[in-house]
């Protein structure tokens, strides 16, 4: 079984796919890469169907709970490369269904390269060295958010960085990593209260989805810490509405806001290549947007971008 996961690594590696699908009916296995948003099916061989139990294991999930989805991680070296692997699989009475997300701890990306656009990068850079304040991602999935996260942390030297995430996506040796247990009551709640007794410079929550995450993002920015996090929003300023929405006070996130940036996915039809669009409100424009209460647009609109790209013909959407 090692031999072929490794030989479906490679396989994904070499054409760039973002994940394995496994789908199995009794002792039926289908295997699909997901390459640039499509699935494309890959030839299966008879002993496939051990597969799904090889990866849980490697996982360390629970096996004998076959009804709960589970989800769990682990590194494996492929040709020198380590990869950093997370399988999530649900088990139903008819299927079993698994998915291996590949996220490349060595991916070659520098806080000087996320954008094409050098004064975006020195902008970003810049942001890392407050003291204090509340910095938000938004995006819609595979977009490139959490990589944008991991990057920038992974630029920054001589400073304590504490993360609270659901999973740990990518490990680093320059950050002190702590992943969500719901099941023993340690959500991202917790987890921020956790780390403020360990004098953090930075905190990164991974995602912010509900209320409690929303409120101690803003309480730890508050508290005179550097608070990094994802949302799931269409545009800069939507990340205002949506902290709102989730119980924020109003005032106490306006008063905490250093950046809102938004990213979108595209492929580069000129190198031929994927690239990522940000639209970026600095606190000038956040505050601007406070007291017009209109859609104030961030430096370098995202949908104006890619419209003017799009009848370009420099871009397509690539879809993740």
């Amino acid at each position: 079984m090692e031999e072929r996961l490794l030989a479906l690594l490679r396989l994904a590696l070499r054409y760039n796919a973002s994940d394995i699908h496994f789908m199995m009916r009794h002792h039926d296995v289908s295997i699909e890469l997901r390459i640039e948003g499509l699935c494309y099916k890959v030839k299966g061989k008879t002993e496939d169907f051990r597969l799904i139990r090889y990866l849980q294991y490697l996982a360390n999930l629970d096996v004998g709970n076959l009804l709960a989805p589970q989800t769990g991680q682990f590194e494996m070296e492929v040709d020198g490369i380590l990869l950093s692997l997370r399988f999530a699989v649900i088990n139903r009475l008819d299927y079993t269904n698994g998915v291996l997300r590949i996220m490349n701890s060595q991916l070659k990306v520098d806080a000087g390269s996320l954008s094409d656009i050098n004064e975006q990068n020195l902008y970003f850079q810049s942001l890392l060295h407050r003291n204090c304040g509340l910095i938000l991602f938004s995006g819609p999935t595979g977009s490139g958010k959490t990589t944008t996260l991991y990057t920038l942390l992974k630029s920054v030297r001589s400073r304590k960085i504490y993360t609270i995430e659901d999973p740990i996506e990518v490990y680093h040796d320059n950050m002190i990593q702590l992943a969500v247990n719901e099941t023993i009551g340690f959500d991202y709640s917790a987890g921020v209260k956790q780390i403020l007794r360990h004098d953090p410079d930075i905190i990164m929550i991974g995602e912010i989805r509900d209320e409690k995450a929303a409120k101690i993002a803003v309480i730890a920015a508050n508290t005179g810490h550097l608070v990094l996090s994802s949302i799931h929003t269409s545009r800069a300023s939507g990340c205002i509405s949506r902290m709102i929405e989730l119980g924020v006070s109003e005032d106490h996130l306006y008063e905490n806001l250093l950046c809102l940036s938004n990213q979108r996915m595209m492929f580069d039809r000129m190198n031929g290549r994927k690239k990522v669009l940000y639209e970026i409100m600095d606190r000038r424009e956040i505050e601007y947007y406070r007291l017009n209460r209109k859609n104030s647009e961030g430096f370098l609109d995202i949908e104006r971008q890619i419209e003017t790209g799009i009848r370009n013909g420099i871009f397509e959407a690539a879809q993740t």
